[in-house]
């Protein structure tokens, strides 16, 4: 995959000394602007947006979250506890599947619950009914397979073959419905409206005849609204169209949309040495720091990287052969002690990082590139990794 990074933004003014490494730095003025765009679209639009989770949770910048958009969406019980802990609005959940455990307390927190298929309502309807008795008021969302890939890569594809994400909905009945107040429908991963206005075209004739008693379409997430390329027209122009011809809400999950461009991961070389090629040892991790880096794979782009000059291969300070961010350029071969930062890692990044071989985790700041007002907002130490594993 291709890194969708627009640039380094207020961030090539940044001194990479004033926090510790490795750490990372998110701009509260750029979360902000991809918070107003969400909101303008909400507002021409008529949709509901909310923050998806799974991408970013920073809750420092909850307040901020607020002021903007409708809610938030959660991936399970302790996003849930979290969003109802720190943020406000709304509160959608959903999950491939559920504990009968969990399930009780994610229907009082959430206003929304979603399920991954006909069975799983079924299967929990004296849950539901209990739950409803103790006076406890939420919406019942299924989740469906468009089976319309359009994302490139198959692991961040929800409509891949054999996919566990969403009932098909080929096999969508009328009677599947009966106490769904809702449907849901996520198939992009960093992508522009085309693909969108596509699925929406493929299912929306299966769909049409079953709608009539359903109160909203969630369109999930992947949309890529703040990046600069973005036809937010067509969309707003798309959203309002279902709402009209429909009569119902539509809502979009947005995650990575709302971090876009708005943080950096800083590092510091540990050690360089030749081994057919100039190889850096950094306390940035791929594997424990930005897993998206093997996973995708992608290549990271770095802060101020040189048009010319030595390339060098960054890797890991972890025992993982595999451990390697990529290959760089600078001008002149970095000495054990120089600082780095690679762009756009607010989102995912920060919430998928590990201790993995006792490596620790990175800090995190917030930084406000407006008035260059600096907070350390959380370090982490031995304890964090120690009290994981026993």
């Amino acid at each position: 995959m291709e890194t969708q990074a627009g640039g380094p933004g207020a961030f090539a003014q940044f001194d990479l000394g004033r926090v510790p490494s490795p750490c990372f730095v998110v701009d509260e003025e750029a979360v902000r602007r991809n918070l107003v765009v969400l909101k303008d679209i909400a507002d021409r639009s008529g949709a509901k947006v909310l923050l998806a989770l799974k991408a970013f949770s920073m809750w420092a910048v909850a307040d901020l979250v607020a002021e903007h958009l409708h809610g938030t969406c959660a991936s399970g019980l302790w996003e849930a506890r979290l969003a109802r802990e720190h943020y406000k609005g709304e509160l959608t959940t959903y999950s491939p599947a559920y504990r009968a455990d969990d399930l009780p307390e994610i229907l009082r927190l959430s206003d929304t619950v979603i399920f991954n298929s006909p069975a799983q309502i079924a299967r929990f309807a004296g849950l539901i009914a209990e739950a409803r008795v103790r006076g406890e008021v939420f919406e019942v969302g299924l989740r469906l397979n468009p089976e319309w890939s359009e994302a490139e890569v198959a692991k961040y594809d929800p409509c891949c073959t054999g996919s566990r994400l969403g009932f098909p909905v080929s096999q969508l009945r009328p009677e599947h419905l009966n106490g769904v107040d809702g449907l849901h429908i996520h198939a992009l991963c960093e992508q522009n409206f085309a693909p969108l206005q596509r699925i929406w075209n493929a299912v929306e004739p299966q769909l049409a005849p079953m709608m009539a008693g359903l109160k909203w379409v969630n369109l999930g997430g992947g949309h890529h609204v703040t990046r600069a390329d973005y036809a937010r027209d067509d969309l707003i122009a798309f959203v309002r169209d279902i709402r009209e011809r429909h009569g119902i809400d539509v809502l979009l999950e947005p995650g990575e949309a709302i971090a876009l461009d708005a943080g950096i991961l800083v590092g510091e070389v540990l050690d360089v040495f030749d081994n057919d090629v100039q190889v850096a040892i950094t306390d940035i991790s791929a594997t424990c720091h930005m897993p998206d880096v093997l996973e995708a794979p992608y290549r990271p782009a770095m802060l101020n990287e040189a048009e010319a000059g030595v390339s060098v291969r960054l890797g890991g300070p972890s025992c993982l052969a595999g451990d390697v961010i990529g290959d760089y350029v600078f001008a002149t071969t970095p000495a054990p002690g120089a600082r780095i930062a690679f762009l756009d890692q607010a989102h995912y990044s920060m919430v998928k990082t590990t201790t993995f071989n006792g490596v620790p985790l990175p800090s995190i700041a917030l930084w406000n590139s407006r008035t260059d007002a600096l907070r350390l907002v959380r370090q982490f130490d031995y304890v964090d990794f120690r009290d994981r594993l026993s």
